[in-house]
């Protein structure tokens, strides 16, 4: 008779207790080590996907892991409601590269696109517009949370999330007369929001002149010029920034 402790040889597999958001494939990693994966059994695997692009810079590196170390034992977690100088130093750095003058340190791609909506809709409000439009663009992929699945140009993945958040107009991508029709035409439009490579959407890349008339018009309409660059940027591309 088995142990109570241990299931019967004719009992069904248990049934995982965490929700079934991915349709997983059966093989499971146990460590990692530069660009390679391995499983409990041993087996290598070439990581191709480097964590759906939050590992560009492999697994088990030395320096990181000993950053990390350090860190974990001087100090886990600050709020925000305080001053933190190594993520003011991490702004500086960023600001710098980047030629930008702020940046917002967020925990996902999708809260960072969050709040690139909601700064579009701030700055639509202080110019008295009641409704702001985004342009968005077909097959584009910004999250998986309400606005950002709103956003996105995939009705695969907003089906039975209904109804879905408004103030979004999709247009094509690579298209800039789609954009200059809408501008002779639409008065509530705050920002054009553009991905200069599309991942999720197959790695579509934007063409040169489309980013460039892209910038040209924004500035002539007053509109906000928002790339979201959370799977081209980093590096990812052999410059900083795609």
């Amino acid at each position: 008779m088995p142990s109570p402790s241990m299931p019967s040889s004719n009992s069904q597999p248990s049934i995982s207790p965490l929700l079934n958001t991915y349709s997983r494939l059966p093989v499971a990693f146990v460590r990692g080590m530069g660009s390679w994966l391995y499983d409990a059994e041993g087996t290598r695997y070439l990581d191709a996907l480097s964590g759906i692009a939050v590992c560009g810079l492999g697994h088990a590196h030395p320096d990181i892991t000993r950053i990390i170390q350090e860190q974990a034992g001087t100090l886990l977690h600050c709020s925000n409601i305080y001053q933190i100088p190594a993520q003011e130093g991490l702004a500086d750095q960023l600001t710098r590269i980047s030629g930008l003058s702020h940046c917002f340190v967020s925990n996902s791609g999708a809260e960072a696109n969050e709040a690139a909506i909601k700064i579009s809709r701030l700055y639509g409000h202080a110019k008295g517009i009641a409704c702001p439009q985004m342009i968005v663009m077909e097959r584009a992929f910004h999250g998986r949370t309400l606005a950002t699945l709103s956003a996105s140009g995939n009705p695969k993945i907003q089906l039975g999330f209904e109804p879905l958040v408004e103030g979004f107009i999709r247009l094509p991508f690579n298209d800039i007369e789609s954009l200059r029709q809408v501008a002779a035409n639409n008065t509530e439009v705050v920002a054009v929001w553009v991905e200069p490579v599309q991942g999720e959407g197959g790695i579509r890349v934007a063409d040169p002149g489309y980013l460039r008339q892209l910038r040209q018009l924004c500035d002539q309409q007053g509109w906000l010029l928002m790339l979201d660059e959370i799977q081209s940027g980093n590096g990812r591309t052999g410059k900083y920034f795609a």
